[in-house]
Protein backbone atom coordinates (compact mmCIF):
# COMPACT_ATOMS: atom_id res chain seq x y z
CA UNK A 1 0.00 0.00 0.00
CA UNK A 2 3.05 2.22 0.67
CA UNK A 3 4.48 1.73 -2.23
CA UNK A 4 1.04 2.62 -4.31
CA UNK A 5 0.79 5.67 -2.03
CA UNK A 6 3.98 6.95 -3.22
CA UNK A 7 3.66 6.17 -6.88
CA UNK A 8 0.76 8.18 -6.95
CA UNK A 9 2.39 10.96 -6.03
CA UNK A 10 5.02 10.82 -7.67
CA UNK A 11 3.32 10.47 -10.78
CA UNK A 12 0.80 13.16 -9.66
CA UNK A 13 3.55 15.50 -9.22
CA UNK A 14 5.38 14.62 -12.28
CA UNK A 15 2.46 15.42 -15.02
CA UNK A 16 1.51 18.25 -12.62
CA UNK A 17 5.41 19.85 -13.48
CA UNK A 18 5.24 18.45 -16.87
CA UNK A 19 1.81 20.12 -17.82
CA UNK A 20 3.12 23.14 -15.80
CA UNK A 21 6.61 23.21 -17.85
CA UNK A 22 4.61 22.73 -21.37
CA UNK A 23 2.22 25.71 -20.98
CA UNK A 24 1.79 26.25 -24.97
CA UNK A 25 2.27 23.95 -28.23
CA UNK A 26 2.84 25.77 -30.87
CA UNK A 27 -0.49 25.36 -32.31
CA UNK A 28 -2.00 26.66 -28.87
CA UNK A 29 0.82 29.69 -28.90
CA UNK A 30 -0.09 30.36 -32.42
CA UNK A 31 -4.65 30.53 -31.63
CA UNK A 32 -3.82 32.11 -28.83
CA UNK A 33 -1.77 34.98 -30.57
CA UNK A 34 -2.32 35.50 -33.85
CA UNK A 35 -5.20 37.75 -33.26
CA UNK A 36 -2.98 40.49 -31.29
CA UNK A 37 -0.18 40.04 -34.02
CA UNK A 38 -2.61 41.13 -36.65
CA UNK A 39 -4.22 43.86 -34.77
CA UNK A 40 -0.35 45.33 -34.38
CA UNK A 41 0.20 44.88 -38.22
CA UNK A 42 -2.77 46.44 -38.86
CA UNK A 43 -1.51 49.44 -36.59
CA UNK A 44 1.54 49.29 -37.71
CA UNK A 45 2.47 47.66 -40.80
CA UNK A 46 4.85 45.32 -39.25
CA UNK A 47 3.71 41.88 -40.52
CA UNK A 48 2.10 39.91 -37.77
CA UNK A 49 4.58 36.55 -39.20
CA UNK A 50 7.59 38.60 -37.52
CA UNK A 51 5.95 39.50 -34.60
CA UNK A 52 4.95 36.00 -33.95
CA UNK A 53 7.91 34.82 -35.24
CA UNK A 54 9.92 37.07 -33.00
CA UNK A 55 7.91 36.09 -29.79
CA UNK A 56 7.85 32.28 -30.75
CA UNK A 57 11.90 32.06 -30.98
CA UNK A 58 12.76 34.72 -28.20
CA UNK A 59 9.94 33.06 -25.69
CA UNK A 60 10.24 29.42 -26.85
CA UNK A 61 6.27 29.69 -27.41
CA UNK A 62 5.60 31.21 -24.48
CA UNK A 63 6.98 28.71 -22.03
CA UNK A 64 10.13 30.22 -21.16
CA UNK A 65 10.81 31.57 -17.37
CA UNK A 66 10.64 35.72 -18.83
CA UNK A 67 7.40 35.19 -20.47
CA UNK A 68 5.75 32.90 -17.91
CA UNK A 69 6.79 35.19 -14.95
CA UNK A 70 7.04 38.49 -16.51
CA UNK A 71 5.10 38.41 -19.82
CA UNK A 72 8.13 39.41 -22.02
CA UNK A 73 7.76 37.01 -25.20
CA UNK A 74 10.96 39.12 -26.67
CA UNK A 75 13.77 39.71 -24.67
CA UNK A 76 13.53 43.00 -24.16
CA UNK A 77 15.81 44.18 -21.08
CA UNK A 78 14.41 46.63 -18.77
CA UNK A 79 13.22 46.81 -15.09
CA UNK A 80 10.61 44.36 -13.49
CA UNK A 81 9.43 44.46 -10.21
CA UNK A 82 8.82 40.99 -9.74
CA UNK A 83 9.49 38.84 -6.77
CA UNK A 84 9.21 35.19 -8.19
CA UNK A 85 12.58 35.99 -10.81
CA UNK A 86 15.49 37.87 -10.51
CA UNK A 87 15.72 38.94 -14.34
CA UNK A 88 17.52 41.52 -16.11
CA UNK A 89 14.30 41.40 -18.81
CA UNK A 90 11.47 44.20 -18.63
CA UNK A 91 8.52 42.68 -16.73
CA UNK A 92 4.74 43.58 -18.29
CA UNK A 93 1.57 43.50 -17.13
CA UNK A 94 0.12 41.13 -19.58
CA UNK A 95 1.76 39.44 -23.07
CA UNK A 96 -0.45 42.15 -25.48
CA UNK A 97 1.43 44.99 -23.26
CA UNK A 98 4.89 43.17 -24.40
CA UNK A 99 3.80 42.70 -28.15
CA UNK A 100 2.86 46.21 -28.19
CA UNK A 101 6.23 47.57 -26.48
CA UNK A 102 8.19 44.97 -29.18
CA UNK A 103 6.16 47.03 -31.92
CA UNK A 104 7.31 50.53 -30.07
CA UNK A 105 10.72 49.44 -29.90
CA UNK A 106 11.00 49.11 -33.18
CA UNK A 107 8.99 52.71 -33.65
CA UNK A 108 11.62 54.70 -31.45
CA UNK A 109 15.27 52.83 -32.96
CA UNK A 110 16.37 54.94 -35.20
CA UNK A 111 17.80 51.95 -36.44
CA UNK A 112 14.34 50.32 -37.46
CA UNK A 113 12.63 53.50 -38.06
CA UNK A 114 13.28 53.21 -41.71
CA UNK A 115 11.50 49.82 -41.78
CA UNK A 116 7.95 51.05 -41.94
CA UNK A 117 8.58 53.58 -44.63
CA UNK A 118 10.61 51.03 -47.28
CA UNK A 119 8.86 47.52 -46.66
CA UNK A 120 5.39 46.57 -46.26
CA UNK A 121 3.33 44.14 -44.08
CA UNK A 122 4.10 41.25 -46.29
CA UNK A 123 7.89 41.46 -46.57
CA UNK A 124 8.75 39.59 -43.59
CA UNK A 125 12.50 38.76 -44.86
CA UNK A 126 13.16 42.70 -45.58
CA UNK A 127 11.95 43.58 -42.17
CA UNK A 128 13.55 40.38 -40.23
CA UNK A 129 16.96 41.25 -42.10
CA UNK A 130 16.25 44.81 -41.21
CA UNK A 131 15.95 44.03 -37.46
CA UNK A 132 18.77 41.66 -37.14
CA UNK A 133 20.84 44.29 -38.54
CA UNK A 134 19.70 46.93 -36.56
CA UNK A 135 21.36 44.88 -33.34
CA UNK A 136 18.14 43.43 -31.87
CA UNK A 137 19.98 40.04 -31.16
CA UNK A 138 23.65 39.16 -30.79
CA UNK A 139 23.41 35.75 -32.17
CA UNK A 140 24.84 35.49 -35.84
CA UNK A 141 21.96 33.04 -36.94
CA UNK A 142 19.15 35.15 -35.36
CA UNK A 143 17.63 36.14 -38.87
CA UNK A 144 17.93 32.37 -39.99
CA UNK A 145 16.26 30.74 -37.62
CA UNK A 146 13.59 33.40 -37.35
CA UNK A 147 12.73 32.83 -41.05
CA UNK A 148 13.23 29.24 -40.47
CA UNK A 149 9.89 29.99 -37.82
CA UNK A 150 7.96 31.78 -40.13
CA UNK A 151 8.64 28.63 -42.99
CA UNK A 152 8.05 25.98 -40.22
CA UNK A 153 4.45 27.37 -39.48
CA UNK A 154 3.60 29.10 -42.13
CA UNK A 155 3.19 32.11 -40.01
CA UNK A 156 3.28 34.25 -43.65
CA UNK A 157 -0.70 33.37 -43.81
CA UNK A 158 -1.45 35.85 -40.97
CA UNK A 159 0.29 39.00 -43.32
CA UNK A 160 -2.11 41.18 -45.63
CA UNK A 161 -1.13 43.97 -47.29
CA UNK A 162 -1.15 46.93 -45.25
CA UNK A 163 -1.38 51.01 -46.72
CA UNK A 164 -0.18 53.12 -43.56
CA UNK A 165 2.65 54.93 -45.48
Amino acid sequence: MKVLCVLFITLTIGTSWCIAQSKYTPKSYLEKHNKAAKQLMRETGVPASVILAIAIHESAYGNSRIATYLNNHFGIKGKNSSKKINSAYKGYDSTIASYRDFVGLLQRRKSTQPLFLKHDSEDYHSWIRGIARSGYSTSGDWSRKVLATIDRYNLDQYDEKTTLN
